[in-house]
C-alpha cells in the first residue's frame, strides 16, 4: 500500500518533477562550475523573475514568460562575453542587478499577485502542474541527448576554450547551447526549488562531488546522486513539516556538502 504522500496527485507530480530536475540540474551545473561560471545560474534565476513578474501581470503562464526572458538573456550574455570587451563577471553582475531592478518595478505595478510570486521565489510543491511536468520531460530528453552527443566537445570547451577552438571545435556555438540549456533549466526549476535558490542546487551538489576527486564522468554521476538525495528527502520533509520546498532541498544539499568536507579531511 502506498504511503499517504503518494495518494495526492500534486505530490506525485512534485516528486516526478523533482527527480527529473535532480538529474538535469547537476548535469548542466558541472560544466558551469568547471568553467568558473557558477554565478550564471543565479543571474538567469533573477532574469527569470522578470519573466514571472511579466507573466503574472499580463495573466499568461509565468513559466513560459520566464523561459523566454532567461533564454534571451542567456544569448545576450554569451554574445557580450564572446566579444571580450567586458569581463564575464561584470556582465553577469550587470544582468543580475539590472533584472532584479526591472522585476521590482514590474511587481510594484500590482499588489494582487504577491502570494503567487512567493511560490516562484521559494518553491512550492503544491503548485506543480501537469504542464510543468511535460516541460520538464521535454527538457530532460533534450539535455541528456545533447550532453551525450556533445560530451567530449563540452568537456574540452569547459576545460580550455582556446585549446578547444584551436582543435577545430566551434566553442562559441557550444557555449551558446550550454547557456540556453541552463536558462531553460533554471526557469523550469522554479516550482520546486524557487528562483532565489535554484542557483544553489545547480552548484552545491557539483562542488560536493568534486571533493571526492573522481573523474569528470564520476563527478557528474556523484553530483546527480547528491542532488537526488537532496531533492527527494527535501520533498518528504517539506510535505510532512510544512516547509518551503526550495529552502529545505538546499539546506539538505549544504548538509551533504559539510559531511563530504568532513569525510575528505579525515
Amino acid at each position: 500500500m502506498l504511503p499517504e504522500i503518494f495518494e495526492l496527485d500534486f505530490m506525485v507530480r512534485a516528486f516526478a518533477a523533482g527527480i527529473l530536475l535532480a538529474v538535469i540540474v547537476p548535469v548542466i551545473g558541472v560544466f558551469l562550475v568547471v568553467r568558473r561560471y557558477s554565478l550564471m545560474a543565479d543571474t538567469l534565476a533573477h532574469v527569470s523573475l522578470v519573466g514571472v513578474a511579466i507573466g503574472l501581470l499580463a495573466r499568461i503562464n509565468p513559466v513560459i514568460s520566464a523561459i523566454i526572458s532567461s533564454t534571451v538573456a542567456a544569448v545576450l550574455i554569451e554574445r557580450l562575453r564572446g566579444a571580450k570587451k567586458i569581463f564575464a563577471e561584470s556582465i553577469l553582475a550587470l544582468f543580475l542587478s539590472g533584472s532584479l531592478a526591472i522585476a521590482v518595478v514590474i511587481i510594484s505595478f500590482s499588489r494582487d499577485f504577491n502570494v503567487n510570486l512567493l511560490s516562484y521565489l521559494f518553491g512550492s510543491i503544491s503548485t506543480v502542474e501537469a504542464l510543468d511536468l511535460y516541460f520538464l520531460i521535454g527538457l530532460f530528453v533534450i539535455v541528456i541527448a545533447t550532453v551525450i552527443a556533445l560530451y567530449e566537445e563540452f568537456f574540452l570547451v569547459s576545460l580550455d576554450e582556446e585549446l578547444a577552438e584551436a582543435s577545430g571545435i566551434r566553442a562559441k556555438a557550444l557555449n551558446l547551447i550550454m547557456v540556453v540549456l541552463a536558462a531553460m533549466t533554471v526557469s523550469l526549476s522554479m516550482r520546486i526549488v524557487g528562483i532565489l535558490l535554484v542557483g544553489a542546487l545547480m552548484v552545491i551538489p557539483v562542488i560536493t562531488a568534486k571533493q571526492f576527486e573522481k573523474s569528470f564522468k564520476g563527478t557528474i554521476l556523484l553530483s546527480i546522486l547528491f542532488s537526488l538525495t537532496s531533492v527527494i528527502s527535501g520533498l518528504f520533509l517539506s510535505y510532512y513539516w510544512d516547509l518551503a520546498s526550495g529552502g529545505t532541498i538546499v539546506l539538505i544539499s549544504l548538509v551533504i556538502f559539510l559531511l563530504g568536507l568532513v569525510a575528505n579531511r579525515t
